[in-house]
């Protein structure tokens, strides 16, 4: 919309706004509720240094928790962020501040794949730990010997928590009945204003036992970056769209969204968007243009 720079400016510097308050694990660590994703990363050689810049620009910004996974650019979205990350704590950004989060894929989640898997994924990303360690979705490898593996990692001190994605409250139930399954840290989902599936029993039940839930595609993958029907909110607040969508799932307890943005408005704008607050008279008219679900949905997945 018009003024769009402006417009994030407003938001981002209004003295009686505060930031959205950060997400806490199940061991009572706090870390900030907007992360940055990586997805698509890595893909082209010929890109790693523009997204290295893009990544540098992000940690300017004060971005601190990124998400990545072993099979972004098979391997290459790990290599852009381990070399932002190394310039970055040349110049002075603590290891401790920064929350790295990766995947496994399914076909190494056993104990012995995931070894060699975790040593590949540490050494593109150059640190010595992964913080946050997850299942990147379910495959055949039985979750026992999954969350074998998991413990063996962090015993090593390769990784410092471990979790789940792409599951749904059946297969998190099921999880935390196996010895050393309710050591799960988070579970990663697709989650947005567009894609509230999630809000019928998974989300509650993560509230309920203190695990965050991080939203992936918390802007719909660009289509709720402009969405017709989120001006008149957005323009009520001199915000966009996007921030409006982002505010949305931040406000709520136990939830992190993780979008992914290279272009330097959208991280400036996307950050801004920790500022906003939404009352309930926005909150109303969102639910009447995206209605929450009555009934249980199958889970979303991209």
């Amino acid at each position: 919309m018009p003024g769009a720079a402006d417009t994030v400016y407003h938001v981002a510097m209004d003295a009686r706004s505060t930031p959205q308050p950060d997400v806490t694990f199940p061991s009572g660590e706090e870390r900030p509720a907007l992360g940055l994703g990586t997805w698509r990363l890595g893909e082209s050689s010929t890109h790693h240094a523009a997204e290295v810049r893009a990544l540098r620009l992000a940690l300017d910004i004060g971005y601190r928790v990124f998400d990545t996974a072993e099979m972004y650019g098979e391997g290459g979205a790990e290599t852009v962020l381990g070399l932002a990350l190394a310039e970055a704590q040349r110049e002075g950004v603590a290891r401790d501040d920064i929350f790295v989060v990766s995947k496994v894929l399914p076909l190494n989640a056993g104990e012995s794949a995931m070894l060699a898997a975790c040593e590949s994924s540490l050494r593109r990303l150059r640190l010595d730990h992964i913080d946050l360690y997850l299942l990147h979705w379910r495959g055949d490898v039985p979750l026992e010997e999954t969350v074998r593996g998991f413990e063996q990692l962090r015993r090593r001190g390769w990784i410092r928590h471990w979790g789940v994605s792409n599951f749904d409250l059946d297969g998190l139930r099921e999880l935390a009945g196996l010895p050393g399954g309710k050591a799960c840290a988070a579970n990663q989902v697709y989650y947005s204003l567009s894609e509230r599936g999630v809000e019928f029993d998974l989300l509650p039940w993560q509230q309920l036992h203190q695990m965050p839930l991080m939203a992936y595609s918390p802007i719909d993958q660009g289509t709720l970056v402009d969405h017709p029907s989120l001006r008149a909110v957005a323009e009520s607040h001199r915000a966009t769209p996007a921030q409006v969508a982002l505010a949305w799932a931040l406000r709520q307890t136990g939830v992190m969204a993780i979008p992914k943005a290279t272009n330097a408005v959208h991280l400036n704008h996307n950050w801004a968007a920790r500022q906003l607050r939404l009352d309930a008279a926005d909150l109303a008219q969102l639910d009447a243009l995206f209605p929450p679900p009555r009934r249980k949905r199958p889970l979303a997945m991209r």
